[in-house]
């Protein structure tokens, strides 16, 4: 499904089902570009905070200080995807990413230390150095002409590139600066998801974030080869293989979400409140499904049924064509009665161009 069709499936989907797909696209962003970090975040929390921020109900549970600050970020980005970029509106996202946790020094402000940014890995008595940013001096200089390059180069800029080479560019761009103390990669893939927005009209739910995590260590060599060199052909071919899949898994996602709700139309009122607790549950794994499936043992977990309850209600649900069965006895493992689409990853050979 191209970018067109894929819009154009958002608009006649309901209100209720576009907020959702809405909430569960930036909550998976929110989560997945910090993990790409090293930072693992409870998702039931980000979600909440992102349905705070939208002004909507929630579940008004505690949320801790990194789920609060990546989720006020990711809504912000949201929010203001139309709007030029301005080093204002970096500040604003970098405070709002740390405010919270009130233990990094310079939140809302461009490095300012002597000392030469590195860009490293590995354990403390052994790091790895993968590049050397430009000195803090030359940072707000350096800064000044990326938003006027991310600007000139929107689609209404005098300058305009097409969605993909404008994206893949402005990650490496801000990248290569890195102008904060921390967070530049939850910036720069948020500067990304910004500037794809803006070349589709509307706010992106591509999901880029789990595209690259699921190639982390690939991301961070293509990254640090292209820091190296003025050739931007092969990370860009390599970005466009991770944008194509991202879509591929919104798309997935969004399809999904529409059996979803009409499974659920389907269903209404015709299962018991156990066996709607578990269905739920399963339909929230999204478009990948229940790892392994549904045993007979992690329905009784669920519910709190008993063994001979849960059989009877298993077997409920596969007549009432909500799950499936495969294997038998002990063996028995269900899944929901949703096509699921596998997404096959975007193949590079060795130098990052298309296989």
């Amino acid at each position: 499904m191209g970018t067109g069709m894929f819009v154009g499936t958002l608009k006649h989907l309901p209100e209720p089902d576009r907020e959702q797909l809405t909430i569960e696209a930036i909550t998976t962003e929110a989560v997945t570009t910090s993990e790409i970090e090293g930072e693992f975040l409870d998702r039931a929390s980000v979600q909440s905070s992102i349905r705070k921020q939208l002004g909507l109900a929630t579940d008004k549970r505690r949320v801790g200080p990194a789920e609060e600050g990546i989720s006020k970020m990711m809504v912000a980005l949201y929010r203001s995807f139309a709007k030029p970029l301005s080093n204002e509106m970096l500040y604003s996202w970098h405070r709002l990413l740390f405010a919270e946790r009130g233990s990094l020094i310079g939140a809302g402000h461009y490095r300012k230390g002597k000392e030469p940014m590195e860009i490293v890995s590995g354990p403390i008595h052994a790091p790895k150095v993968h590049y050397e940013a430009p000195p803090s001096s030359k940072v707000t200089k350096e800064m000044a002409r990326f938003v006027d390059w991310f600007n000139r180069t929107a689609p209404a800029g005098a300058e305009p590139l097409p969605a993909l080479t404008r994206a893949g560019i402005a990650h490496l761009y801000f990248e290569s600066i890195h102008p904060f103390e921390d967070g530049n990669g939850r910036i720069g893939r948020a500067i990304s998801g910004k500037a794809l927005a803006q070349c589709f009209g509307r706010p992106d739910l591509t999901a880029l974030a789990p595209a690259i995590l699921s190639r982390r260590k690939a991301y961070y060599a293509a990254l640090q080869a292209a820091s190296k060199t003025n050739k931007l052909t092969a990370w860009l071919s390599w970005f466009a293989g991770i944008a194509i899949e991202a879509q591929r898994r919104t798309t997935a996602r969004t399809e999904f979400l529409i059996e979803k709700t009409r499974l659920l139309d389907r269903l209404r009122g015709q299962l018991n409140p156990r066996q709607e607790k578990a269905l739920l549950r399963m339909l929230r794994e999204g478009p990948e499904g229940f790892k392994g499936g549904l045993s007979a043992g992690n329905y009784v977990t669920i519910t709190g049924a008993s063994a001979a309850t849960a059989t009877r209600d298993l077997a409920d649900l596969v007549d009432k064509n909500a799950l499936v069965r495969e294997g038998e006895r002990r063996h028995a493992r269900y899944h929901i009665a949703i096509p699921t689409t596998k997404v096959s990853p975007v193949i590079l050979d060795k130098n990052g161009s298309f296989m």
